[in-house]
């Protein structure tokens, strides 16, 4: 998603400890919380600066004593932060610099009460219906209108719900622009609703920069619908997950002493670090400088991540203040960061495919826990090869490293 940095001449105002070595790529803060210290014309660095600083405490201090932060909105903070931000003259002299995508982004960041066109079956997604004991896993796919194809060879294959209530499915939808598309895929999607019961759909967009959107409604409908849900896989309509395997080191987590207190920071898949914004305006990660400096927070990149259900919630709280970021995978992060919480790697996560030969080995899928990506076709190829094979390959353990993979400059999750 990311590429890492191979310039260091970043503007050097972050704080540094006595005795440590000085990164000048990290994204600056002000010298001290009581200094206000715009960060040059990185519009979304200023943004949340500003936002962080209505939600101190310290500074904020009366206002915690009368109880005006409980009465005074997360929303109505990111929107009063959004209007200081923009009206300010550098702002306005800055923002029309930005790339017509970004600003299209910037005009309607503050949105997020979009309402919901579709609602899935059951509680919490498709699945089983039997609520005696909390579901594991729900496997939460964000595809398109588009991709039905993919959803279908999904419910085939890895995305099965049948068989006792361990895992529930939904796939995440915007809206498509009829007009540009040609036609009107808004009845198809509302049969396949009826027939499956796995979809739910909000009344916005479908873009590349609107998935970070999907992420929050989602963590909020998590929030009221699934609260009981063990573990979430949030992934691609393009990957092929080892559901199986997926499940039993989901179990074997659960069994580790003292489980109960790391859950609520438990996330896990192909951590990227010390990652630096796309600045090659033909991708579709580009994110320019005048809209974001420094470093990306570390972020679990690529197709698909699974965090527990403790910290879905948690995610949901935080990005009440945390304006939206057009890369998904890298908002994650930083509602992670403020959290204080660590994404966790894992080498079963092949983010960029297998390594060169390893995948003609016979029980290569049963190693892995997601590979990145995968056709349709493909996705149904592999999961027949999976159960033809199985009494041949011996049961595979896959564990955790705790450790991170910094990509190289150029490289997309």
């Amino acid at each position: 998603m990311a590429s890492t940095a191979s310039s260091w001449a970043v503007e050097k105002n972050h704080f540094v400890a006595s005795g440590t070595f000085t990164n000048n790529s990290f994204a600056p803060l002000p010298k001290a919380f009581w200094e206000f210290h715009l960060h040059g014309d990185a519009f979304w660095n200023n943004l949340q600066q500003v936002t962080d600083r209505h939600f101190n405490p310290i500074l904020h201090p009366n206002d915690h004593k009368r109880g005006l932060v409980k009465s005074t909105s997360d929303e109505s903070r990111l929107k009063q932060s959004f209007s200081e931000v923009i009206d300010l003259d550098s702002t306005k002299r800055n923002f029309e610099k930005l790339p017509q995508q970004i600003q299209e982004f910037v005009s309607h960041m503050q949105k997020r009460d979009y309402p919901t066109v579709i609602q899935p079956d059951g509680v919490c997604g498709a699945g089983a219906k039997d609520e005696k004991e909390p579901p594991l896993l729900l496997l939460a796919i964000k595809t398109t209108e588009l991709n039905f194809k993919n959803r279908q060879a999904i419910r085939q294959t890895w995305g099965q719900v049948e068989g006792g209530g361990y895992v529930r499915r939904v796939f995440l939808l915007g809206k498509e622009n009829p007009e540009e598309l040609g036609i009107d895929l808004s009845e198809l999607v509302q049969l396949e609703s009826k027939r499956y019961g796995d979809i739910i759909q909000w009344d916005f967009k479908d873009t590349f920069y609107n998935l970070t959107l999907k992420d929050v409604l989602f963590w909020s409908w998590f929030s009221r619908s699934c609260g009981r849900t063990r573990f979430v896989f949030k992934g691609d309509d393009d990957v092929f997950v080892n559901t199986p395997k997926m499940i039993t080191y989901l179990q074997e987590q659960l069994k580790k002493p003292k489980a109960h207190k790391t859950m609520k920071d438990f996330m896990v898949g192909d951590v990227i670090g010390a990652a630096m914004p796309n600045r090659v305006n033909k991708s579709k990660y580009f994110v320019p400088d005048g809209f974001y400096k420094g470093l990306y927070p570390t972020y679990a990149g690529g197709g698909g991540v699974v965090y527990s259900g403790q910290l879905t919630k948690r995610l949901h709280n935080m990005s009440k203040k945390v304006h939206l970021f057009p890369i998904d995978d890298v908002y994650v992060g930083m509602c992670m960061i403020r959290l204080n919480a660590q994404p966790v790697h894992h080498p079963a996560f092949l983010t960029f495919d297998f390594p060169e030969k390893e995948e003609e080995e016979l029980c290569s899928y049963h190693r892995i826990l997601l590979v990145h990506k995968r056709s349709p076709h493909q996705v149904v190829k592999l999961w027949d090869h999976m159960n033809k094979t199985q009494t041949q390959c011996q049961p595979f353990m896959v564990s955790p490293t705790a450790c991170e993979r910094t990509t190289a400059e150029g490289a997309v999750a």
